[in-house]
């Protein structure tokens, strides 16, 4: 068991508690789109993520293996995780078609899609089905949508309802006051979304966030901070870069700062990082269990990277 404990917060009015730190299995997808991981490697990453505290998973479809691996190396601890799938996913990727696949979010889809991710997660129900990829209410409405994810659980196969959101839809679902949880990216260099999640929270919905440690912060050997909010080249860069922000981190690093930023947002309930490596887990656990930033700290980083977003 760790020494320390991970916070944990209510998602929302589901009446679950989510560590702060959750785990997002999209690196265990494999190569070419992910590194590459051998299945047994996979099964020792996702064992320590419960011996380190993590009590919740974010899985999809569209993460390749990641739904098996799960299954394979978790399913006899089913009961210490909270369990997050997607929904609307092709059932298998589509043979030449690059990220983001196209979705499909009528009821045969949805319905398929459910029943695979069970049988591959070796479980009987989902804590929470994220509706994925953000599509229009008009295009919820016009496949029946939330009919069907309700009909799902009432069959007892899903338990919570919740909308991987971005802009521009993004206040529309919050208005239509049908999702438990919404799943939004927000980091230090990506604020755009910062208002919408107060706005989810204060509807009594939990917030998960990805993106929230920003790719890992800068370095010279990766495209940093483009991220799922699709900013311009080098834009998130310009934004840490010109903020100065540097100057007020003292001893701390970037990384642990992009990180100990996101967890600062009143209204999370956890953010999710995803990772193949169990010393990154770890030192993500460590910067975890420090917790939010000081509060002047914070206010000032805020007050910083704000005026270098709005340039």
């Amino acid at each position: 068991m760790p020494l320390m404990a991970i916070e944990r917060r209510a998602l929302g009015r589901t009446g679950a508690d989510v560590t702060i730190l959750g785990y997002g299995s999209m690196e265990l997808r494999g190569e070419p789109r992910g590194p590459a991981i051998e299945d047994e490697e996979a099964g020792r990453v996702l064992n320590a993520v419960l011996d380190e505290g993590i009590n919740l998973i974010d899985t999809s479809i569209d993460y390749g293996p990641s739904e098996a691996l799960i299954g394979r190396y978790l399913s006899h601890r089913r009961d210490e995780y909270f369990l997050a799938s997607k929904c609307g996913c092709p059932l298998e990727p589509p043979a030449g078609a690059t990220l983001p696949y196209p979705h499909d979010y009528g009821r045969e889809n949805i319905r398929a899609g459910v029943e695979q991710s069970l049988r591959r997660l070796a479980t009987d129900r989902l804590d929470l089905l994220q509706v994925h990829i953000s599509p229009s209410r008009a295009q919820l409405e016009a496949d029946e949508t939330l009919e069907t994810l309700e009909t799902l659980r009432h069959e007892g196969k899903v338990r919570f309802i919740g909308m991987s959101g971005t802009l521009p839809h993004l206040p529309d679902h919050i208005a239509m006051a049908a999702f438990d949880v919404f799943q939004i990216p927000y980091s230090a260099v990506q604020r755009e979304h910062e208002d919408l999640i107060t706005e989810a929270a204060t509807a009594g919905a939990g917030t998960l966030i990805r993106g929230g440690i920003a790719r890992g912060a800068p370095a010279e050997d990766k495209d940093w901070g483009n991220g799922p909010l699709g900013l311009g080249e080098g834009e998130a860069r310009r934004r840490w870069e010109t903020s100065g922000i540097e100057e007020i981190l003292g001893e701390m690093s970037a990384l642990e700062f992009v990180l100990r930023f996101t967890l600062s947002h009143p209204s999370l309930s956890s953010t999710i990082v995803g990772t193949s490596s169990i010393d990154h887990l770890r030192a993500n656990v460590a910067v975890a269990e420090a917790g939010p930033l000081p509060a002047e700290l914070y206010e000032e980083a805020k007050r910083r990277l704000g005026t270098v977003a709005a340039q």
